[in-house]
């Protein structure tokens, strides 16, 4: 998963952006808020949430939220504000928000927000994801197949995560790069090839054909 953070707090955000990318999300920080709606209309696809600020220079985090959902962008929104009011909480709702925070908040609490809205596709999705014997819980951050437990490291878990949200489709390597790396990484590293090997390793059964599906050519397609 791809988060913005749009925070003009040097601090704060590399404390978040440090916190979340240990957690295994990809992460990319913008501190100005014309250039954070700019990256939005342009790149929105490659983003899965957008943790906005309200105070931003240039352009309010408030703006930025009327802006994207006037340009029919539906990327969550998780706003952080100082304020905790009422009517402040309703007008931000009004405005897009999917969620806020109020200032100052607990990193745990922070997550906890960020995978709730994750888990509010536009179609229903059960807790669990399953594909054959292997299930997937997202909020527990753990794996099992065949009733066993898959020790898979973060990325490994993302990948998997995403592969099994996507079922049967094909997915090429571009896709992950920009779900599940930042915004700088190289885009001709074989890093996508690796982590899927080792996922091979760890979920296929020996004599079987493995369950993640070369697309040659493509890309890879969890095959259910």
């Amino acid at each position: 998963m791809r988060i913005l953070v749009v925070e003009d707090e040097p601090k704060l955000a590399a404390i978040v952006s440090k916190g979340l990318t240990n957690k295994g999300y990809a992460v990319d920080t913008i501190n100005d808020g014309q250039e954070a709606l700019t990256r939005i209309l342009v790149h929105h696809n490659d983003y899965d949430l957008v943790l906005l600020d309200l105070m931003l220079p240039n352009k309010s985090g408030k703006e930025i939220c009327e802006e994207m959902r006037k340009n029919d962008i539906t990327t969550p929104i998780l706003v952080l504000t100082a304020r905790s009011e009422t009517e402040h909480k309703v007008e931000l709702l009004l405005a897009g928000a999917d969620d806020y925070l109020v200032k100052p908040f607990s990193f745990d609490e922070l997550t906890a927000r960020i995978q709730a809205i994750l888990r509010r596709p536009t179609e229903a999705v059960p807790t669990i994801l399953t594909a054959g014997d292997i299930e997937l819980n997202p909020a527990e951050h753990t794996v099992t197949k065949g009733g066993k437990d898959v020790p898979l490291t973060l990325k490994e878990f993302r990948l998997l995560e995403y592969f099994m949200r996507h079922p049967n489709q094909v997915i090429n390597r571009e896709d992950f790069l920009t779900h599940l790396w930042d915004f700088n990484y190289e885009a001709f590293s074989n890093v996508v090839d690796v982590h899927i090997k080792n996922l091979r390793r760890k979920l296929d059964n020996e004599n079987t054909p493995s369950i993640l599906e070369t697309i040659r050519g493509i890309g890879y397609r969890l095959r259910t």
